[in-house]
């Protein structure tokens, strides 16, 4: 059985801010760097084959540091990027639900539904994220692999891996741990054409 380490990248001023990331690229504060710093060492108990990362730099700078600490090469997904929030991105939580209160609501409670203003929907992120895992599941079967991928797409992916509804992805949350372990099937990676997957520097 496979086993798939989804790891939360360190935080950002974002973050602290309880501001949409979504795609834009914020790199790490100095908590975030504290942070990728302890998640590495709470990463020793596992042996990694393979540690890969999402686009994005906090995801990079976070899978740089575990990959240093753990003796382990880090790959860069490029084709995984987090969910596109559109011009939600850069809004704090607060001010969407504040202007926005039912098409908040129906985000939270029907997930699906929403499509933010020039932003993906959570189906879009979900199709994306199967084409990028399927061939990274084939090729790693029997192995424990670390994914280093932000919130919301970590979600949405916990979603594939469980097999759990995408509907129900709020949910299907790791909470506040920095990483959470998910036992994969076989047969939740099928045969799939090669992923392009670039080595970072």
């Amino acid at each position: 059985m496979t086993r798939v380490v989804l790891i939360r990248p360190g935080a950002t001023d974002y973050d602290e801010q309880n501001r949409i990331q979504g795609t834009l690229d914020i790199p790490l504060n100095d908590h975030g760097a504290e942070q990728a710093s302890q998640t590495a060492n709470g990463l020793r108990q596992f042996e990694l084959n393979r540690l890969y990362a999402c686009s994005g730099v906090a995801a990079s700078e976070t899978a740089r540091v575990i990959g240093k600490t753990l003796g382990v090469r880090v790959r860069k997904l490029d084709k995984l990027q987090n969910l596109n929030q559109g011009l939600w991105q850069g809004l704090q939580v607060e001010e969407v639900r504040r202007k926005h209160p039912k098409v908040y609501r129906q985000w939270c409670e029907s997930p699906t539904t929403v499509c933010p203003p020039s932003g993906e929907t959570i189906t879009d992120a979900h199709q994306r994220a199967v084409r990028v895992l399927k061939p990274l599941l084939k090729r790693h079967r029997e192995e424990v692999i670390g994914l280093v991928v932000p919130e919301p797409l970590a979600s949405v992916i916990r979603c594939y891996l469980m097999k759990v509804e995408l509907g129900r992805v709020w949910e299907n949350s790791s909470g506040d741990g920095p990483f959470q372990v998910i036992e994969v099937a076989e047969e939740s990676a099928p045969k799939a054409s090669p992923v392009e997957i670039q080595e970072s520097s």
